[in-house]
């Protein structure tokens, strides 16, 4: 057979026993969570399915999900039955197997998965590295090896701790599979995926330079997803920090209303840049158990200004509850973190002239700035960071939802925020909202100090 030209993507067969996570690995490097199905059910996956890697605009990858080997040990005494008088190799028993009439037969599940794999340029061996090397593993390892297709071993779901990794490896290399990849397609390691195409490539020497392409592809869009996300929260803080609003001191049922109305749109706020961050990493609430976010359909279970939210997440709320009282405004629990009043309450008025001296005249004729604490910024800034820590750290094969630990750098809110402070016009929640360099800017200042926040976190926790 000719060689494909050298534009064609490189073909990689992705087989294995049945219900070890082959259809989620695919899921998983092609970030899409409606390819094929997952399920816990054996057999799930019936027909050969093709999906394509793509990096700068080509197609350097077709990876192509198969049907579990479901019963490699009749299948390899029916050939050694068949064809082993002969003396002829591995590949041609295989060939032999797959000419006949039994293949479209009763074997025919298992004759898919082979023939992709002989018309393939590689193929991921896909494991579940939690369950022990048995006889059907082996008959399995000794069908695939004799396709003579250079093969890659990935040892799936190898995070839990509990696993049967060395046992494996030891199989392995009894059929001469030295080199194997861990690669979690549920919980999958940041470098996993680099990994797995340097073997590749390493495997497959003439194709290294595409799988390098897609190593550096890979690498620029985690880069790029990273930078929208802090972006977006840096917007978010921004938008808080910058609100103020002049509300009537009396009657006492007109502060409570304005108090309620810039609750309401800061938590309408907070639930659009978490729908946005959810997107950006393609999932959706369905993803992630997070109760204390405000999530797409409105509803939260532990409301961002209710005090055991911050005593929760470790916020100091010295300076935001105690602000408001000393400010004379403690309507009720949220009053003490949508400050009234001036001074310590409202923060350093920062800046001065005209602006300050309107808002000491709105004082003066019994009216009230109201304005987000500090400790309420903290905690949005905290629990979005640890969304984005949640959904870098996901994989797209995963089942079920995964639980937000609150486990982000704590934030010490960078003094940027204080520019915003004074400038209320770049707050989008303020009716005078104005685009300026100056708060574009102060957000990407703001951005880069969460950037390097989750990598000094993420240099912590390895």
């Amino acid at each position: 057979m000719a060689d494909p030209p050298a534009s064609a993507p490189v073909t990689i067969a992705v087989v294995g026993h049945a219900n070890t996570g082959k259809t989620s690995l695919v899921r998983t490097l092609t970030r899409d969570r409606g390819f094929g199905e997952v399920s816990p059910r054996p057999g799930t996956t019936r027909h050969v399915e093709g999906v394509q890697l793509m990096a700068d605009g080509r197609a350097l990858v077709e990876l192509h999900d198969t049907p579990g080997l479901e019963d490699p040990g009749r299948l390899r005494d029916f050939i050694d039955a068949r064809w082993g008088a002969d003396r002829i190799d591995g590949p041609a028993r295989i060939d032999r197997f797959l000419d006949s009439p039994e293949a479209d037969g009763h074997w025919a599940q298992e004759a898919k998965v082979l023939r992709r794999l002989r018309t393939s340029d590689a193929g991921f061996f896909v494991i579940d590295a939690r369950d022990p090397v048995l006889a059907k593993h082996r008959d399995e390892l000794a069908l695939l090896s004799a396709c003579a297709v250079p093969l890659l071993p990935v040892l799936n779901f190898v995070r839990g701790g509990d696993t049967h990794e060395a046992d494996w490896r030891e199989a392995l290399g009894r059929h001469g599979l030295h080199a194997s990849v861990a690669f979690d397609a549920f919980a999958p390691e940041r470098d996993a995926e680099a990994r797995l195409y340097q073997a590749l490539g390493t495997l497959l020497g003439k194709h290294r330079d595409a799988f390098d392409t897609l190593v550096d592809a890979r690498k620029r869009e985690f880069e790029q997803r990273r930078s929208a996300a802090t972006h977006a929260i840096a917007e978010l803080l921004v938008d808080l920090a910058a609100v103020r609003r002049e509300v009537p001191s009396t009657p006492e049922a007109a502060m409570r209303k304005a108090v309620a109305k810039l609750g309401d749109d800061v938590r309408r706020h907070e639930a659009r840049t978490v729908r946005d961050l959810l997107a950006l990493y393609q999932f959706d609430e369905k993803d992630v158990d997070a109760p204390e976010l405000p999530l797409l359909d409105g509803r939260w279970e532990l409301d961002l200004f209710n005090p055991e939210a911050l005593k929760q997440a470790g916020v100091s709320i010295a300076g935001g509850a105690a602000g408001g009282a000393a400010a004379g405004a403690a309507i009720d629990a949220m009053t003490g973190f949508l400050s009234l009043g001036a001074g310590a309450a409202l923060g350093a008025l920062i800046g001065g002239g005209a602006r300050k001296r309107r808002e000491i005249l709105a004082m003066a004729r019994k009216r009230r700035l109201l304005s987000v604490d500090d400790p309420i910024l903290a905690l949005v800034a905290q629990r979005n960071l640890a969304l984005v820590k949640l959904l870098e750290a996901r994989g797209h094969g995963a089942e079920g939802s995964a639980a937000m630990s609150g486990d982000a750098p704590s934030q010490k809110l960078p003094r940027v925020l204080n520019r915003a402070r004074s400038n209320p016009e770049w707050s989008r929640l303020g009716a005078s909202f104005q685009p300026q360099e100056t708060r574009e800017s102060s957000v990407e200042m703001l951005a880069y100090a969460l950037q390097d926040g989750l990598e000094a976190d993420a240099g912590r926790s390895h």
